[in-house]
């Protein structure tokens, strides 16, 4: 059997499959390869097709078995008075209508939207709708302070406490008041919400707080369709971990999530940025993902208050992030929050590379130059397994012609043939698999690598040099995509030439096939191919070279 086209043809079928699967992405199709988990466990979830637990009318929940608690919907809501609040990262806009946060503007990031514009994580614009929303809920019949109850402001302007900034709304119904409370950190994205519920009843109330967030679902601008990136909710909870529910399996009633946990977190997860409430911990809380309208979303958890006597107050907290996908500021919010920086498989090889190139960074200041050291030292660790196939392609090509004359002696026979190349490889000393067995060792870590570079945000906005002003963003001159496909071609040219001329098209279609994938990359990962090629050029080049030198000393000796 002949290997090697073996393996060539194995090559080939898998980039196939991943243009296939790139080209069913910028379809809208789903792809190939996502990691979120599968609608199976109906155990969990029995959701109706509208994306309400079973059993429970529309535009209703219930947060505990005997305490039903009816939670509007999002349709009609009432405009209010806009109330602003900018910090060294944020301006933030609330609406008095329900004290909701309904614009999130990042100072530190632009957007990607190709006019330079501010970034808005959330926002409140037709075709851009995504905010934050809070509400107390009671019996059935009962009509608290909602996200849909007009709220008033507490003092006319925020209040700076230390390194926080405060504002809070109030609002009164039904005998409940509630007092919410956003602290805001001066240069940070954890938001602290308390909410103060007070009975101004003669009868002791049991309400229940939710914390929601919504969001169309629409991709973010400047969205690939060249690569694959995950735009929908998230629940994490201890029992079951990390698990992503997409906004099409919410309109179908299929997503897959813990329902009653005390623990964990809700959010909304997109490329680079992310928002999440954390409720307290050691509570106990439904969470629920539901279709509000035709492409709107909510993803919320319901947690019961306690009873509260008449006159008495209840304070309850919760942590409300809005930002960057900033792994350390986030695990130290609330645990299993940094896992939003998906890894999939490769989570274990990923989360200590990104670690040790956070640590390059602060010794570079340049990520750029950080990818290019990472590489080359990625490089240098495989260099014994690296050394190994190139010597192995290294003999390959030097018995080439001796490989061309059996085929040509033994004609059909493949027998005789294969028998003739394994003796030839016996007396040689070459292993046939020699050139492929230690480049497949260390493809987890490049697929590790691969996903670090992608789903990094300080990757987002940072330049490199020259024309390279953003390795988040594809070569706005394709300089490396070129460059790329150039060491891809001089790689295929210092390779054996393989004996069938069918392999040796594929082997020259490759580059063709990759640099066309790699011209709508980021340009921080064609920056690695580019510098891995290079590298792999050099220490090839060596190589041979040491194998002429023994080969001529073997000669005159």
């Amino acid at each position: 059997m002949d290997i090697r086209r073996t393996i060539l043809w194995m090559i080939f079928s898998f980039s196939l499959l991943l243009l296939w699967n790139n080209w069913q992405v910028y379809q809208g199709q789903p792809s190939l390869f996502s990691l979120t988990p599968p609608a199976a466990e109906q155990s969990k979830t029995a959701q109706s097709g509208d994306g309400q637990p079973a059993g429970v009318p529309a535009a209703a929940a219930t947060a505990q078995p005997g305490a039903p608690a009816t939670v509007p919907g999002s349709a009609a809501e009432p405009v209010g008075q806009k109330v602003h609040l900018k910090t060294e990262a944020y301006d933030l806009t609330f609406d008095t209508t329900g004290a909701q946060l309904v614009q999130a503007e990042l100072l530190k990031y632009k957007a990607l939207d190709g006019e330079g514009g501010p970034m808005f994580l959330l926002n409140d614009q037709p075709g851009d709708m995504y905010v934050a929303q809070t509400g107390v809920v009671g019996p059935q019949g009962s009509s608290y302070p909602t996200h849909l109850t007009p709220f008033s402001l507490v003092t006319p302007e925020p209040v700076v406490k230390g390194n926080t900034v405060e504002i809070a709304f109030e609002a009164t119904a039904d005998q409940v008041k509630v007092v919410k409370t956003f602290i805001v950190p001066r240069d940070g994205y954890d938001i602290r919400v308390r909410h103060d519920i007070s009975n101004l009843g003669d009868q002791p109330i049991d309400p229940s707080l939710y914390l929601q967030l919504t969001r169309d679902g629409n991709d973010p601008p400047n969205t690939s369709g060249f690569y694959s990136t995950f735009t929908g909710a998230a629940v994490y909870s201890s029992e079951d971990k990390f698990q992503k529910v997409k906004f099409d399996e919410i309109a179908k009633g299929k997503g897959s999530y813990i329902q009653q946990a005390d623990n964990g977190w809700i959010g909304i997860v997109q490329h680079y940025f992310a928002s999440a409430w954390v409720p307290p911990q050691g509570t106990v809380r439904t969470n629920q993902a539901l279709r509000l309208a035709d492409n709107l979303y909510a993803i919320r958890t319901i947690e019961q208050v306690g009873t509260i006597a008449p006159g008495a107050q209840q304070t309850v907290e919760a942590n409300l992030w809005v930002g960057p996908q900033d792994q350390k500021a986030m695990n130290a919010v609330a645990p299993g929050l940094d896992v939003v920086v998906d890894y999939g498989w490769v989570t274990i090889i990923a989360k200590p590379m990104f670690h040790f190139m956070t640590w390059l960074h602060g010794l570079l200041g340049n990520w750029g130059w950080t990818i290019v050291v990472l590489t080359l030292l990625i490089k240098a660790v495989f260099y014994p397994l690296s050394a190994a196939s190139y010597r192995s392609m290294a003999k390959m090509k030097l018995v080439a012609p001796r490989m061309q004359h059996l085929k040509e002696k033994f004609g059909d026979d493949k027998a005789k043939l294969n028998a003739a190349m394994m003796e030839m490889y016996r007396t040689e000393k070459i292993n046939p698999l020699g050139g492929c067995l230690p480049m497949l060792v260390q493809i987890p870590v490049f697929i590790a690598l691969y996903w670090v570079l992608l789903g990094s945000v300080e990757m987002r906005g940072a330049p490199w040099i020259l024309w390279v002003h953003d390795l988040s963003v594809r070569d706005p001159w394709f300089i490396l995509p070129a460059i790329m496909m150039a060491t891809m071609f001089l790689q295929i040219k210092l390779n054996p030439t393989p004996p069938d001329p069918t392999q040796a098209k594929i082997m020259m279609i490759m580059p063709l096939v990759f640099g066309g994938m790699m011209f709508m990359f980021p340009a921080g990962l064609v920056l690695y191919w580019c510098v891995n090629n290079i590298i792999s050029i050099i220490q090839q080049r060596i190589i041979m070279l040491r194998l002429d030198r023994e080969k001529a000393a073997a000669a005159s000796s």
